[in-house]
């Protein structure tokens, strides 16, 4: 079973109302963002402190009151610092469906003829602050036909987008180098789809069609991370996940995620998350 969905092809929502919420503070098991890319678009709102995020390969990082917005596809991770985020995770092809004489604008968005600005700093536009607020209040307490607000607000806020120049367009957009981010997320699936196994170096290096030299260079590059560390990050991720939801044994979490010396994994997982396994389990 996978913990933590890399590629994530889950339905965000429900078919009828694609449209997903999360609410991530330090008690989060996810509080550092894995990299994982979905074709839903993704809007992040700071509430407290930074956060520095990797779209592709460009590093960004937000403060409070600050909003991101994920394109589709894009691969991107993040670290928090001192932070308290909040993540809305929708399908734009949703909105086209409902009203048909918006089709051809948010069409543009969708086939990448304009690019959101990635980064709306707090102050830059006051209308989109009190917009994001009221969308995510609206989809947190989900009152009596949230769904029509919901929508209601996603499209002032697309208006709001457009009407104060907030994208850019092809000619101005700094291309990705896909082929690097291809690379990149063919090892991430591997590591999604094998943590719980025995992981080599060669076999990683492998994934990206690299030398093992090379590949821990590119790696390092593209994720500030050597590819051990992240591995170990992530299984560690998985592993607070399962001391949040079950009550499996300590040597059966640290076996499910790859760990099979329990002294290394309560020593690893406290390098991440500042506390053993014991009492991590018993504070969530």
């Amino acid at each position: 079973m996978h913990y933590i969905d890399l590629n994530e092809k889950k339905q965000h929502g429900t078919e009828d109302f694609p449209v997903e919420y999360y609410y991530v503070d330090s008690k989060h098991p996810q509080y550092y963002m894995p990299y994982h890319w979905h074709m839903e678009y993704e809007i992040i709102h700071i509430r407290k402190g930074s956060f520095t995020i990797s779209l592709d390969q460009k590093e960004i990082t937000a403060h409070e009151g600050d909003v991101l917005f994920i394109h589709d596809g894009v691969l991107h991770g993040g670290t928090p610092m001192d932070c308290i985020y909040e993540c809305f995770v929708f399908d734009l092809n949703a909105l086209k469906k409902v009203n048909n004489a918006c089709q051809a604008i948010l069409r543009k968005i969708t086939r990448h003829e304009l690019y959101v600005f990635e980064h709306i700093k707090c102050g830059l536009c006051p209308s989109i602050n009190t917009i994001i607020t009221a969308l995510f209040e609206t989809i947190q307490k989900k009152s009596f036909a949230y769904e029509l607000a919901t929508y209601g607000y996603l499209f002032l806020l697309f208006s709001s987008i457009f009407s104060e120049h907030l994208y850019l367009e092809p000619d101005h957009q700094t291309p990705r180098n896909y082929r690097r981010i291809i690379q990149l997320k063919n090892v991430l699936e591997l590591i999604e789809s094998s943590y719980a196994r025995e992981l080599s170096l060669e076999e990683l290096s492998k994934a990206a069609g690299m030398s093992p030299k090379y590949f821990c260079r590119f790696f390092h590059e593209m994720t500030h991370r050597t590819p051990i560390d992240y591995l170990n990050h992530y299984r560690v991720e998985c592993a607070s996940h399962l001391l949040q939801n079950t009550d499996l044994p300590l040597f059966d979490v640290a076996d499910a995620v790859g760990f099979h010396d329990l002294s290394y994994f309560i020593k690893t997982f406290k390098k991440y998350k500042g506390v053993t396994p014991k009492k991590y389990g018993q504070t969530t």
